[in-house]
C-alpha cells in the first residue's frame, strides 16, 4: 500500500487553532490513547474505535434510528436513548434513519491524502501567521504509520509540524514521529512514580526517558501540565516538574500550566462514562499563578499559565 492511501482513526479536525503550537494552527485528532487520566477532557479520543453518541438536545423523539439498528443496540430507558455498547459496531444505520442529526459516530477513518488536503486548505494561514498542524489526540503514536506518513507529506508541502504526544509509548515507536516534527507538545503530568502509575496507567520512568531523549535530539518542546485538583495541583509536584525541564530538558521554550476546566460533562455522559471530576471547582487566578511563579522560582523563567479561571470571592 501506497502510504498515501494508509488509513488512519481520525474524531476530530479543528482549524484555526491557536492552543496547540505557534501561529494559527489546524489540529488533527487522533483516537485512541494508552493513558486513562481521569480528568481528560478529549475522552472521545481514548479508545481506538468509532463510538456512536447521542445528542439530546437535537433529538425529536422520532425513534426511526432504533428500528434501523441491525444489532438492535438502541432502546429508549428513561426518556432518554440508551446506546448498548456492547453491542454497537458504530455502523451509522441508525445516523441515516434520523432526521435531526441527532446522532454521530466519533471516528472516521482518513486516507493520508485526505487528511494532507483537508489540513493543506488553510495553508495561506500558516503562512502568514507562522502557524501549521499539529497532530493530537488521544496519542499520535497510537497510530504511527498513519502519523509517520501524513507528516511526510506535510513537510514536503512546508508546513510546519508540531506532535502533541503523552510520551508513555516505547521509544522506538515514538522517535519516527518526533524526527519528523519541529515542535513537540509534551505531556508532564504527575512526577510521582506510583501517583502517575495510579492516575495515567502508565509509568512515569517511561516518559521522563522519552522525554530525555527528545532533549538529546535537540527537539524543541513546550512541556504542559494541567494543573488538576486533588491530582495535580500540588507544590510539590509542580516544583519537581519545574527541576526536571530546568535540569534535563534544555531545549523548553515554554512550559504551560493548563488551568482544569469542568466542561466536559457532557462528552462523558454521551460516551456512558462517568466523569469522577464533573462536580469540581475551577481553580482561581491566584492559585494558577502561585503555581507559575513555583516553577519560575526553580528556574523555569519560561513558564506561564492559560486557562479559566473561577471568580475571585
Amino acid at each position: 500500500m501506497k502510504e498515501q492511501q494508509q488509513t488512519g482513526l481520525i474524531f476530530n479536525i479543528q482549524r484555526h487553532s491557536t492552543e496547540d503550537g505557534p501561529g494559527l494552527r489546524t489540529t488533527i485528532f487522533m483516537k485512541g490513547c494508552l493513558m486513562r487520566c481521569p480528568w481528560c477532557h478529549n475522552p472521545e479520543g481514548i479508545r481506538p474505535f468509532p463510538e456512536l453518541v447521542w445528542y439530546d438536545v437535537r433529538c425529536i423523539g422520532h425513534q426511526g434510528c432504533i428500528e434501523a439498528c441491525p444489532t438492535k443496540a438502541l432502546e429508549i430507558m428513561n426518556d432518554r436513548l440508551a446506546i448498548k455498547r456492547d453491542r454497537c459496531d458504530a455502523c451509522g444505520e441508525c445516523i441515516d434513519a434520523c432526521p435531526a442529526s441527532a446522532l454521530e459516530v466519533l471516528g472516521r477513518k482518513m486516507t493520508v491524502d485526505e487528511a494532507a488536503e483537508e489540513a493543506l486548505r488553510d495553508k495561506v494561514f500558516y503562512e502568514r501567521s507562522g502557524g501549521g498542524v499539529t497532530l493530537g489526540g488521544g496519542e499520535p503514536s497510537m497510530q504511527p504509520a498513519f502519523c509517520a506518513a501524513l507528516m511526510k507529506v506535510l513537510r514536503r508541502q512546508g508546513v510546519h509540524i508540531a506532535l502533541d504526544t503523552c510520551a508513555g509509548t516505547d521509544w522506538n515507536i515514538l522517535r519516527p514521529l518526533v524526527e519528523l516534527a519541529d515542535l513537540v507538545l509534551l505531556d508532564l503530568k504527575r512526577m510521582d512514580k506510583d501517583e502517575h502509575r495510579e492516575f495515567t496507567g502508565v509509568p512515569v520512568q517511561t516518559v521522563l526517558s522519552n522525554a530525555r531523549e527528545m532533549a538529546k535530539m535537540k527537539k524543541p518542546l513546550w512541556v504542559r501540565t494541567p494543573v488538576i485538583p486533588k491530582h495535580t495541583n500540588t507544590e510539590e509536584n509542580i516544583s519537581s516538574i519545574a527541576r526536571f525541564i530546568r535540569s534535563e530538558l534544555p531545549t523548553v521554550e515554554r512550559y504551560e500550566l493548563l488551568a482544569f476546566t469542568n466542561v466536559s460533562e457532557k462528552k462523558y455522559e454521551r460516551l456512558g462514562k462517568d466523569w469522577k471530576l464533573a462536580k469540581e471547582s475551577l481553580l482561581s487566578r491566584e492559585e494558577m499563578e502561585r503555581f507559575t511563579n513555583i516553577a519560575k522560582n526553580e528556574g523555569v523563567q519560561v513558564a506561564r499559565w492559560s486557562g479559566i479561571t473561577k471568580e475571585a470571592g
